[in-house]
Protein backbone atom coordinates (compact mmCIF):
# COMPACT_ATOMS: atom_id res chain seq x y z
CA UNK A 1 0.00 0.00 0.00
CA UNK A 2 1.49 3.30 -0.80
CA UNK A 3 1.03 5.46 2.00
CA UNK A 4 0.95 8.78 -0.17
CA UNK A 5 -2.07 7.74 -1.90
CA UNK A 6 -3.87 7.46 1.23
CA UNK A 7 -3.00 10.93 2.22
CA UNK A 8 -5.52 13.37 3.40
CA UNK A 9 -4.99 17.27 4.11
CA UNK A 10 -5.42 18.20 7.70
CA UNK A 11 -8.81 20.20 7.50
CA UNK A 12 -7.15 22.56 9.99
CA UNK A 13 -4.12 23.72 7.85
CA UNK A 14 -3.75 26.08 4.76
CA UNK A 15 -2.04 24.12 2.28
CA UNK A 16 -0.58 26.26 -1.02
CA UNK A 17 2.13 25.62 -3.15
CA UNK A 18 5.02 27.88 -2.51
CA UNK A 19 7.84 29.42 -4.75
CA UNK A 20 9.65 27.79 -7.24
CA UNK A 21 13.02 26.57 -5.50
CA UNK A 22 14.93 28.56 -8.10
CA UNK A 23 13.48 31.90 -6.71
CA UNK A 24 15.12 31.35 -3.36
CA UNK A 25 17.14 32.26 -1.46
CA UNK A 26 15.06 35.54 -1.13
CA UNK A 27 17.91 38.25 0.04
CA UNK A 28 16.57 41.42 -1.00
CA UNK A 29 18.43 42.05 -4.05
CA UNK A 30 16.99 44.79 -5.58
CA UNK A 31 14.91 46.35 -2.48
CA UNK A 32 14.54 49.52 -1.97
CA UNK A 33 13.38 52.14 0.37
CA UNK A 34 11.46 51.03 3.62
CA UNK A 35 11.60 47.09 2.30
CA UNK A 36 15.53 47.46 1.55
CA UNK A 37 15.84 48.46 5.68
CA UNK A 38 14.00 45.70 6.89
CA UNK A 39 15.83 43.11 4.56
CA UNK A 40 19.24 45.12 6.16
CA UNK A 41 17.68 44.67 10.15
CA UNK A 42 16.97 40.82 8.65
CA UNK A 43 20.53 40.19 8.07
CA UNK A 44 21.28 40.94 11.65
CA UNK A 45 19.34 38.55 12.44
CA UNK A 46 21.60 35.12 13.40
CA UNK A 47 20.15 31.42 13.65
CA UNK A 48 20.40 31.20 17.17
CA UNK A 49 22.92 28.11 16.82
CA UNK A 50 25.36 29.47 15.03
CA UNK A 51 26.74 33.22 13.82
CA UNK A 52 25.09 33.10 10.32
CA UNK A 53 22.53 35.28 9.00
CA UNK A 54 18.98 34.20 8.87
CA UNK A 55 18.84 35.54 5.13
CA UNK A 56 22.43 33.99 4.46
CA UNK A 57 20.92 30.52 5.72
CA UNK A 58 17.54 30.92 3.29
CA UNK A 59 14.89 30.95 5.64
CA UNK A 60 13.54 33.98 4.32
CA UNK A 61 11.21 33.37 2.12
CA UNK A 62 9.95 36.54 1.01
CA UNK A 63 9.26 40.48 1.95
CA UNK A 64 6.67 42.82 1.56
CA UNK A 65 6.26 46.10 2.60
CA UNK A 66 3.16 48.16 1.80
CA UNK A 67 1.83 51.06 3.55
CA UNK A 68 4.26 50.41 6.55
CA UNK A 69 2.47 46.60 6.75
CA UNK A 70 5.68 44.21 6.47
CA UNK A 71 4.38 40.58 5.52
CA UNK A 72 7.68 38.77 6.22
CA UNK A 73 7.53 35.08 5.16
CA UNK A 74 9.88 31.95 6.47
CA UNK A 75 10.73 28.87 7.09
CA UNK A 76 12.80 26.61 9.43
CA UNK A 77 15.47 24.31 8.86
CA UNK A 78 13.45 21.74 10.22
CA UNK A 79 9.72 22.03 11.52
CA UNK A 80 10.73 20.56 15.09
CA UNK A 81 13.53 23.49 15.56
CA UNK A 82 13.90 24.23 19.16
CA UNK A 83 13.85 27.69 18.54
CA UNK A 84 10.75 28.15 16.53
CA UNK A 85 9.06 30.80 19.44
CA UNK A 86 12.43 32.66 19.85
CA UNK A 87 13.35 33.35 16.59
CA UNK A 88 10.17 34.44 15.11
CA UNK A 89 9.75 36.93 17.85
CA UNK A 90 13.20 38.09 17.55
CA UNK A 91 12.55 38.79 13.94
CA UNK A 92 9.05 40.26 14.49
CA UNK A 93 10.66 42.84 16.77
CA UNK A 94 13.60 43.70 14.42
CA UNK A 95 11.22 44.52 11.54
CA UNK A 96 9.06 46.26 13.77
CA UNK A 97 12.07 48.05 14.73
CA UNK A 98 13.13 49.57 11.30
CA UNK A 99 12.09 53.17 10.56
CA UNK A 100 8.48 52.71 8.25
CA UNK A 101 7.08 49.74 9.45
CA UNK A 102 3.95 50.23 11.62
CA UNK A 103 2.94 46.44 11.79
CA UNK A 104 4.43 43.09 11.00
CA UNK A 105 2.99 39.45 9.72
CA UNK A 106 5.46 37.16 9.64
CA UNK A 107 4.11 33.66 8.27
CA UNK A 108 5.88 29.94 8.78
CA UNK A 109 5.73 28.23 5.46
CA UNK A 110 6.82 25.55 4.36
CA UNK A 111 6.52 25.03 0.74
CA UNK A 112 9.13 24.51 -0.52
CA UNK A 113 11.02 22.82 1.66
CA UNK A 114 14.04 24.55 2.79
CA UNK A 115 17.30 22.68 1.79
CA UNK A 116 21.13 23.01 1.78
CA UNK A 117 20.82 24.59 -1.71
CA UNK A 118 19.08 27.76 -0.43
CA UNK A 119 22.02 29.05 1.83
CA UNK A 120 23.78 31.54 0.00
CA UNK A 121 27.40 31.89 -0.79
CA UNK A 122 28.13 33.91 2.50
CA UNK A 123 26.31 31.66 4.72
CA UNK A 124 28.08 28.87 3.32
CA UNK A 125 31.36 31.02 3.99
CA UNK A 126 29.99 31.95 7.30
CA UNK A 127 28.86 28.12 8.12
CA UNK A 128 32.99 26.78 7.37
CA UNK A 129 34.27 29.43 9.58
CA UNK A 130 31.99 28.48 11.86
CA UNK A 131 33.37 24.92 11.56
CA UNK A 132 31.08 23.32 9.72
CA UNK A 133 31.49 22.02 6.26
CA UNK A 134 29.51 22.62 3.27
Amino acid sequence: MDPESEATPCSYTDYRSGEAVEDLPATGEGATGVEAAVWDALYGVEDPEMPVSIVDLGLIYGLVVEDGHATVDMTLTYSGCPARDMLQDEIRETVADVDGVESVDLRLVWSPGWTIEMVTEQGRSDLREFGLSI
